[in-house]
């Protein structure tokens, strides 16, 4: 796990409840599934393409007497979906606890649309096609940045852009389904940080504008890191939910007040 605090969840807090938690093979994803684990859910760890390292994290979290399996699926390929739900259906029956992590936009090689595909419309296909696992009880957990919540107020980095408005976009698309997901027993929350220092994004980031993370961490006072961050998606699967269904990370002062 990455430089993270004492897990939030406290032992066996979590005995029974089964997680699914997409883009889970590392970073926050990895650490946020480590930490359910730990307090006794039965996992479910999503990756589209690093299956070592995925079953890597499997056999530790086995190793430590949890229940991990590993469940390979890209979220734009809805029969690769399918497939991903059926068998979380066969390994656990249904979920108690579903984290959308997973998210992109930045890699090299895309489609000039594949923010958009897998950061609006995978997100909401995703969903729709796991209600079918969620029960009266239930919690999704939609994990986002500051950038993208408050894109429409708050100009980000060009560098971003893309990103930022396709997950705001998600977002919206995602909130729209509150009042059926409610209607159903099924609590909803959104995941609100500032940049995280060690995430993929930032790498590219700092990559494709040097300086960047440095600049924002100045700006914001400090960033989280992977292990903290993880720690708040984490207790925003079992703590109350805000009135306005968002749990917001470290200072937004800033982005409030544009």
């Amino acid at each position: 796990m990455s430089d993270t605090p004492t897990n939030p969840l406290a032992p066996g807090s979590l005995a029974g409840k089964r997680v699914l938690v997409t883009g889970s093979s590392r970073g926050i994803g990895a650490d946020t599934v480590t930490y359910f684990a730990e307090a006794g859910a039965r996992v479910a760890i999503n990756y589209r393409n690093k299956e070592a390292r995925a079953l890597k994290l499997v056999d530790k979290l086995i190793a430590g007497g949890a229940e991990a399996i590993a469940v390979g699926a890209d979220l734009t390929d809805p029969e690769s979906v399918a497939a991903l739900v059926e068998t979380v259906r066969a390994a656990f029956g249904g979920l108690d606890i579903l984290v959308l992590n997973a998210s992109g936009g930045m890699e090299s090689g895309m489609e000039a649309d594949y923010a958009m595909k897998l950061n609006r419309d995978a997100q909401v296909n995703f969903l729709e096609a796991a209600r079918p696992l969620l029960e009266a009880g239930s919690r999704v957990v939609f994990v986002t940045s500051h950038q993208a919540h408050f894109i429409k107020t708050v100009e980000t980095m060009p560098e971003y852009l893309p990103v930022a408005l396709s997950k705001r976009a998600g977002e919206d698309a995602l909130r729209e389904l509150i009042p059926g997901l409610e209607a159903d027993g099924i609590s909803f929350v959104v995941v609100s940080g500032d940049m995280i220092e060690g995430t993929i994004t930032a790498t590219l980031l700092q990559r494709a504008n040097p300086g960047a993370i440095e600049a924002r961490k100045e700006a914001a006072g400090r960033l989280y890191n992977v292990g903290e961050f993880a720690a708040e998606v984490a207790l925003a699967a079992v703590e109350p939910i805000p009135d306005d269904n968002t749990r917001y990370v470290g200072d937004v002062s800033d982005f409030l007040s544009k």
